[in-house]
């Protein structure tokens, strides 16, 4: 019996660490990410006049807290676009297109960290999870005979 319990606790063990992934969370502030840099989006609107050229659009949406690459935003869908406001550089803020056409300001908040779709702690985890699930249950077995 004690023997079962064990194995059944070491199970559950090995299961977190095979499935460790990102939690679904609230962000601290709505932002969006173009070029590596980041962007907390504020209240003001900015007028249309005011708006120049497009530096780039959304290339990936999640509510999901992690990090990732490309133009990311936690707020707008795939496909928002960025803009240059005149007169003001990138280092200090941008124009975001809304889907109803207008434009709010994002903020700049320093350089985004930035990540990849292959994350080696993932990886790991779950080997030592399932290092951990091969270890327990060949050593049950053998002591069952």
């Amino acid at each position: 019996m004690k023997k079962s319990l064990f194995l059944l606790i070491v199970i559950c063990l090995a299961g977190t660490f095979i499935v460790i992934r990102s939690v679904h969370a609230d962000w601290a502030y709505e932002f969006v990410v173009n070029e590596g840099k980041s962007y907390i989006i504020s209240d003001n609107r900015v007028e249309p006049e005011q708006v120049d050229s497009i530096i780039g659009k959304v290339t990936k949406y999640s509510d999901f807290e992690d990090t990732y690459s490309g133009n990311f935003s936690n707020h707008f869908p795939k496909g928002t676009k960025y803009y240059n406001i005149k007169g003001i550089s990138t280092n200090e803020a941008i124009a975001i297109k809304l889907s109803n056409g207008s434009f709010i300001q994002a903020n700049y908040n320093g350089e985004y960290p930035g990540g990849d779709s292959f994350k080696w702690t993932t990886i790991l985890w779950s080997i030592a999870g399932l290092f951990l699930l091969f270890v327990v249950t060949f050593n049950w077995i053998k002591n069952r005979k």
